[in-house]
């Protein structure tokens, strides 16, 4: 697996482009004023220009004041010497949400049904499965 990703293919060269983009990225965020730091994604490095994204307007526009100076930082990191500037982007990002969680109500007479069913039931797996389900039940 190693010799696959740090290997000549295009697999060891996207793992590399990924690498660098990863390191601009934090170097970047390192030297950016504290409430900027989460709003700034390194997206990629195309002839020359490294993309900058931002989640609103107002910090691509702090952005565009900072990119003599940025530009200087990156210079300082190996292998980014040809970056000759940035292409700036606001592209809204998402926060992750987990999923709203569904509560189901069962009602006391289908609480009563699955009851008896487990009642006739031979099977003890099943039985104990369908007493925990009917202790879901709603209480009135």
């Amino acid at each position: 697996m190693s010799r696959l990703l740090e290997g000549r293919g295009e697999l060891g060269a996207l793992m590399r482009m990924a690498t660098l983009v990863e390191r601009a990225q934090e170097h970047l965020r390192d030297h950016l004023p504290e409430e900027m730091r989460e709003h700034l994604f390194v997206g990629g490095f195309h002839q020359g220009r490294l993309a900058l994204i931002t989640d609103r307007a107002v910090w691509l526009t702090r952005l565009r004041y900072e990119q003599p100076r940025l530009l200087g930082l990156l210079h300082q990191l190996p292998g980014f010497e040809a970056v000759t500037g940035f292409t700036l982007k606001v592209r809204p990002v998402r926060p992750t949400r987990p999923p709203l969680r569904q509560t189901r109500h069962l009602p006391e007479k289908a609480a009563d049904e699955i009851t008896s069913c487990a009642a006739d039931v031979d099977d003890p797996g099943l039985k104990r499965a369908l007493e925990r389900l009917a202790a879901h039940a709603e209480k009135p």
